[in-house]
């Protein structure tokens, strides 16, 4: 099947033997009659397992290009699965302009447990590669990253984690497996906050992971279950019935992202724009090369890099919407420095770009003519 088919039936064969429903039923259990001891139909607690999120994890292993899909209850839920696969004194070299949440993860929890993490730019191969000794377990990127819309070279780096031995994670929540397949460039890990593009209506928070190696996805299915992080089967139906329209909505917040995009570049009072589908955008190449299209997250400074015009411009909005997260149908507005990035400190965020006048974007599906005018009135 191609994606857009495999968005709507992909691994839902069978999901109703009871009554054959189209749609995933919610089994909204805790636990699940045995006949014996031991002895039941493949579930027996929903902490192990729940038909509805077993649905939604088939579903998610397909349009990934991967044979195994674990869902939890939230995308840092996922990334703290990865990380307990790691053991005191091993080392992670991750992406300096990740995501706030990520960053604290690993900075404020991971790193006191005796994991060291080594915070890199990842535009060339050499760096990653000087940074790599014996402790090194895991390469952690994101690709448009968050929020400088950097483009990360995967087939690149995999041919270095594959050289070393080690694993790779691939944060695909801005591109969605629509836009990008991490797996088919070497991703040994893929990772997406499902609570964005995939449920696309700002309605559920959830998280995903899929792999293709069967001893990865034993180890991550114990963790699952182990620790507990699992999503409802309410969320779970959510996450099934927002993917299959992502095809759709994917292809509108590009088409609206490359206008708003070419708007703010021309506009006088906007410093720089950060989007990889702009000729000028440093990995645009890479981005043309691994990307299907280049999504709706755009990134873009005010001239004078004071924040309080930065906050004057948020406050002045009128369809796009002031609000933390991203990926839902309606467009959203957020001001890093002191949201979504508030956690990074100061000076590292400004080595990255991560300046107070930098306003980030979430265009929606809205028509673009009205997108356009909001900004336009909102700068002036």
């Amino acid at each position: 099947m191609k994606f857009n088919t495999k968005a709507i039936h992909g691994g839902q064969e069978n999901i109703d033997p009871a009554y054959k429903s189209v749609m995933a039923p919610i089994y909204q259990t805790t636990t699940y009659s045995q006949t014996s001891p031991g002895n039941h139909n493949g579930y027996e607690y929903s902490r192990s397992g729940n038909p509805t999120r077993s649905a939604l994890e088939k579903s998610l292993a397909s349009i990934e290009n991967g044979k195994h899909g674990i869902a939890f209850g939230s995308g840092l839920a996922a990334i703290d699965a990865i990380i307990k696969t790691l053991k005191p004194g091993d080392e992670v070299i991750s992406t300096n302009d990740v995501y706030g949440g990520t960053y604290r993860l690993f900075n404020k929890i991971y790193k006191d447990f005796g994991i060291r993490f080594h915070f890199i730019g990842m535009q060339s191969v050499e760096k990653i590669e000087s940074c790599i000794n014996e402790r090194t377990k895991l390469i952690w990127t994101e690709t448009p990253t968050n929020p400088m819309m950097n483009i990360i070279d995967i087939e690149a780096i995999s041919t270095v984690s594959k050289k070393h031995g080690i694993l790779l994670a691939v944060d695909n929540t801005f591109a969605t497996a629509y836009l990008q397949q991490p797996l088919d460039l070497g991703a040994d890990i893929v990772m997406q906050s499902a609570t964005k593009y995939l449920g696309g209506h700002s309605d559920v928070v959830l998280g995903s992971l899929v792999v293709n190696d069967d001893d990865i996805a034993k180890q991550l299915y114990f963790i699952q279950n182990a620790s507990g992080a699992i999503p409802g089967p309410m969320d779970c139906f959510l996450i099934l019935r927002g993917i299959k329209t992502l095809h759709l909505r994917m292809q509108r917040h590009s088409e609206n992202g490359r206008a708003v995009a070419e708007f703010l570049k021309d506009h006088p009072k906007v410093e720089n724009v950060y989007w990889p589908g702009l000729e000028s955008h440093p990995n645009h190449e890479i981005a043309k090369r691994q990307m299907k299209d280049f999504g709706g997250m755009i990134s873009f400074s005010i001239k004078g890099n004071s924040t309080k015009d930065a906050v004057k411009f948020l406050e002045n909005l009128k369809v796009f919407t002031l609000a933390e997260s991203l990926g839902g149908v309606e467009s959203l507005a957020g001001h890093p420095a002191s949201m979504t990035h508030a956690s990074i400190p100061k000076e590292e965020r400004e080595k990255i770009g991560i300046v107070d006048s930098l306003i980030r974007l979430s265009v929606g599906i809205e028509d673009k003519e009205d997108l356009l005018e909001d900004l336009k009135q909102a700068l002036d």
